[in-house]
This record gives C-alpha cells, sequence and structure tokens, in this order.
C-alpha cells in the first residue's frame, strides 16, 4: 500500500514537472515571438522614417531641377511655361515638359521622377523582406511664401512584413520648399531678347527710404535686388508671364541706363518690373534725388516709402 502511494506521488510529481517544462516552453516561445514581432515592428517603424526623410530630399530635388529646366526651356524656346504647376506634375510623373525632353532634360529627371522613387522605396523594402505600395500620387506646386515653391506629393503608402508580423498604412504626405532666390527672372530673360540674365537676389537694403535719403533705393537698384510684394506676380507667375498681382510676389526695379547700354529700346513708364514689362502704362511719377529715367507708379509709391518724395 505504502509503495503505490509514493508511486502515485512520484508520478504526479513527474507530471507536475512536465507541465512546468511545457508551460516554460511555451512562456519561452511566446517571448521568442513577442520579441521577433517587436524586433519587426522597429524595423519596420524605421524604414518609414528614414523613407519620409529620404522623400522629402528627393522631392527637393525634383522641385529644383524642373523649376532649373523651366527656365532652360524658356531660354531655348522664347516662350513661358503655360502652367507651372501642371507642367510641373507632367516633369514628375512623365519626364517631359510640353510632351517632350532632350537628352539634357532627360538626364536631369533620372533619378528624380516618382516613378524612380517608388522603384527605389520598393527596392529598398525587398531588402528589408518588407511588402511596399505607393499607389495614388498626387502632386500640388504652389507658394505660400515669396521665396519659396512649395510641392506637396501625396501617397496612399503600405508595407507589410512578408511573414505578416507587422504592417503599416497610411496617406504619406511629403513636402518640400524649393527657394527661388538664385533662379533666373523669366520677365527679364523673355523681354530683353535674352540678353539680361537677371537672378533673383533678396535685397539687403532696410529700409529702402528713410525721409529723403535715397542711398539705400539707389544701390537697391543697381544691384537689381527684388522685395516682397503683393503688388507683382509671383515665382510661378513670371514662369508663366503672368502679370497679376500676388499675395506671394515678388518685385524688381529695372535700371533703365543698363538696358540702354546693351542696345535695348527703353520706355518712360514706372520701373516696377512687372509694370515696365507689362502692357499696361499707368500714371508714375519721378523721385526726389533719384535719375529722371527712375519713375514709380502710384500703386507702388508707398511700398517704397516714396509717396511725399513724388516730383
Amino acid at each position: 500500500m505504502e509503495l503505490g502511494k509514493r508511486g502515485i506521488f512520484f508520478t504526479l510529481t513527474a507530471i507536475a514537472l512536465l507541465s512546468l517544462a511545457l508551460i516554460s516552453f511555451s512562456i519561452l516561445s511566446i517571448s521568442k515571438q513577442r520579441h521577433s514581432i517587436s524586433k519587426r515592428v522597429e524595423t519596420l517603424n524605421s524604414f518609414v522614417h528614414s523613407l519620409e526623410e529620404d522623400m522629402k530630399r528627393k522631392l527637393y530635388i525634383s522641385g529644383f531641377r524642373i523649376i532649373f529646366l523651366f527656365e532652360k526651356r524658356i531660354v531655348r524656346s522664347g516662350a513661358y511655361i503655360s502652367d507651372a504647376e501642371n507642367a510641373s506634375r507632367e516633369a514628375f510623373f512623365q519626364g517631359t515638359i510640353d510632351g517632350s525632353a532632350d537628352n539634357d532634360e532627360q538626364v536631369l529627371l533620372d533619378g528624380v521622377k516618382f516613378s524612380d522613387i517608388k522603384n527605389d522605396v520598393l527596392s529598398l523594402g525587398r531588402k528589408l523582406n518588407l511588402e511596399v505600395s505607393l499607389e495614388n500620387p498626387s502632386l500640388e506646386v504652389y507658394q505660400k511664401n515669396p521665396w519659396f515653391v512649395h510641392l506637396k506629393l501625396t501617397t496612399n503608402f503600405s508595407a507589410r512584413d512578408i511573414n505578416g508580423l507587422a504592417s503599416w498604412n497610411k496617406t504619406l504626405i511629403t513636402e518640400a520648399d524649393v527657394p527661388v532666390i538664385g533662379f533666373e527672372d523669366p520677365l527679364y530673360v523673355l523681354n530683353t531678347n535674352g540678353k539680361v540674365f537677371q537672378k533673383i537676389n533678396r535685397t539687403p537694403y532696410k529700409p529702402l527710404v528713410s525721409g529723403s535719403d535715397v542711398t539705400n533705393l539707389t544701390n537697391h537698384v543697381n544691384g537689381g535686388f527684388y522685395i516682397a510684394s503683393n503688388k507683382s506676380p509671383s515665382f510661378l507667375n513670371r514662369l508663366e508671364g503672368n502679370f497679376s498681382w500676388n499675395d506671394f510676389g515678388i518685385e524688381s526695379l529695372v535700371n533703365i541706363p543698363l538696358l540702354s547700354s546693351l542696345g535695348i529700346e527703353v520706355y518712360d513708364k514706372s520701373v516696377v518690373d512687372s509694370v515696365y514689362f507689362s502692357n499696361s502704362n499707368p500714371t508714375s511719377h519721378n523721385i526726389q534725388g533719384m535719375p529722371p529715367w527712375f519713375k514709380i507708379d502710384d500703386d507702388h509709391l508707398e511700398i517704397y516709402n516714396l509717396t511725399g518724395l513724388t516730383t
């Protein structure tokens, strides 16, 4: 009888130890699985973060090169870009400008078109054992600052671990701001028959006029500098040959003697560039302390603090 009890005891003990071992094994397996999932989630999160940063960089490069190519096309064709935003979409998605692209244009767009960016993302995903998709892309190009062109790329993004351990789905919004400083002003190129290439540079002179002192204004004109002005076209407007006022407009003052020295016909009108190069000729005024050729129209007197200096 005593022997039977001992047998039962040892049997129960063995069962208990086996159960404990099984439980420990299960806990260890679950722990390893959770660790694997955690590592894949970490990898996926890192991938998404790197992707977002890389997309910003590539969108910036795309925008910069597209603007550069627009200006090159303007010089070559002698015509403005008909619709800067749609033309940007065409270049970004199709790799063409107005239906075509020469060798130089193709080279500059190589690697920064949407298809190139997408292929790079998918390739990187495969290396990390991730199934990635970027679908339904849309691109907006506009200005919300006088000195920058803003690009906004929206895509449906998804990434999934091939073993189903982790996934990510989101609307991916990528934004980049391309500075207009350093680009050529199309108004000068096309209205001087390519004789004047004026780069857009923000004026270092503030204020331009102090009382009756127009020293800074003179230096501003001679340097071909620009100011922000809501009574002039924006940079994108200028690419299109659109002379309308824009909240994010910029303007320079035309140096008449420079044009004359290059054999360019000059006009007796306001030297505000968008006025001077347009077909309009509003009432304009000479300014005390400035040369006789320097005139400013009524709409722009206050911008330059010249209201009390007209003659």
